[in-house]
This record gives C-alpha cells, structure tokens and sequence, in this order.
C-alpha cells in the first residue's frame, strides 16, 4: 500500500528485457535507507518488487502484466520516474490509499497556467469513468490528486508548485501517456452498487444518488 507521495524522483539506467517482461535498474538515494530485497516499490504508480540493489539504485521486475498495462512497456533509459517506498505500520497517510495496481492508461489532452498552479486536462477510457468522481482522489504516474472535474472520457486536476516541483508531472506534454489508477474505496462502492443495479456502467455519483447516499 502507498499514499501517493512521491520520495523521490530517480532516474532508468537500464531496461532489459527478461522473458515477457523487463527488468528495471532504477538510479536513487532516498529510498535505499532500509531496502531489502522483495520490498515493493512504486515506479510510476505501478508496485514493482525490488529483485537487488546497490548504493547506486535497485534492480525490479515489470512482469508481461505490468508492460502491457503501464507505461513501464515503452520506458527507455533516461526517463524519470516517481518513486515511493510501501507503507509501514504506523505511518502517516498524507495522500490517499494507493495499492500500485495500475487501473489503465491516460493521456494529458491540455495544460493551462491558473495563478501560480497548473490545471491538467487527462482523457481516460471511458470504462473508467464510473470509478472517477469530483473531489475525489486519483493517482496519475503514483502521484495522489484531487479530482477537479470529470466526465466520461477525461478528468481535470489542479497541480499547486509543490507538487510541480516534488514531480514530473509539469514536464509532461500534451499527448504524453500516464498510468492511472482510481480512488480505491471508489472502485468497490461501484462494484456493489453496479450488482445491485443490474451491472450497469454508470458514474459513482450517480450511482450514490440513486442509492439514496446523496
């Protein structure tokens, strides 16, 4: 389990492949103090298992599942990528229950400057729509938003200078594709809802008012 708060930002050294999957050799510093090998790891929002590691970085497996789901499949050596260590008991909770299981992917549409902050436009399938609701929380690449606004197809966020600065997320360009994955206590309360009306693909907001939630 993580939170969305990313530690650190590192930086691929290697990618090889390693049957259906690759093998990722990720250059950092925080988040070595205390690593041991099979400690989860997030890369980009997806939970990898560290397989070695150095004073220079670890070494994790992205399986067959993982490269078809994540950006992880097209990554080059280079790239930058949010890192963030799995929740030990008895730690703060700062963004939001993020298990690292990546729902799908999303593509930035626009950026516009909004003060001081930038507002992010993403497109999504539209089979994730009814797990995305106003207000509530969203990862994208691991990092844990606030939902803006969203519809069926897409979703706004509204990243402030903190987070541009502790992330990638205002290098992206339009176009740029991201891992995504929905607010966790969200997908369920579809799932439940949904049975009960007949499996329908329907926002979770509507779904709330038509339960009498809202």
């Amino acid at each position: 389990m993580f939170t969305g708060l990313i530690e650190e930002i590192g930086q691929l050294k290697s990618v090889v492949p390693a049957g259906p999957g690759r093998r990722l050799h990720i250059a950092c510093s925080r988040i070595l103090e205390g690593i041991a090998l099979g400690d989860s790891v997030a890369v980009d929002g997806a939970c990898l298992t560290v397989s070695a590691f150095d004073t220079a970085g670890f070494e994790a497996e992205a399986s067959r599942e993982t490269v078809a789901r994540t950006t992880l499949g097209q990554v080059r050596a280079g790239k930058r990528v949010h890192i963030e260590r799995a929740l030990r008991v008895g730690d703060r909770l700062g963004g939001h229950m993020v298990t690292g299981h990546v729902d799908g992917g999303g593509a930035l549409a626009t950026r516009r400057a909004v003060g001081d902050a930038w507002e992010l436009h993403f497109e999504v399938p539209r089979d994730l729509a009814p797990q995305i609701v106003a207000k509530g929380s969203i990862a994208v690449d691991g990092v844990s938003l606030t939902v803006n606004d969203c519809g069926v197809g897409y979703f706004t966020v509204v990243v402030v200078p903190f987070t541009g600065k502790a992330t990638t997320l205002l290098e992206r360009q339009p176009g740029a594709k991201v891992n995504i994955e929905t607010d966790l206590i969200g997908k369920y309360v579809v799932h439940v809802l949904g049975a009960r009306t007949g499996g329908e693909s329907k926002g979770l907001a509507a779904l709330l008012r038509e339960q009498g939630f809202v």
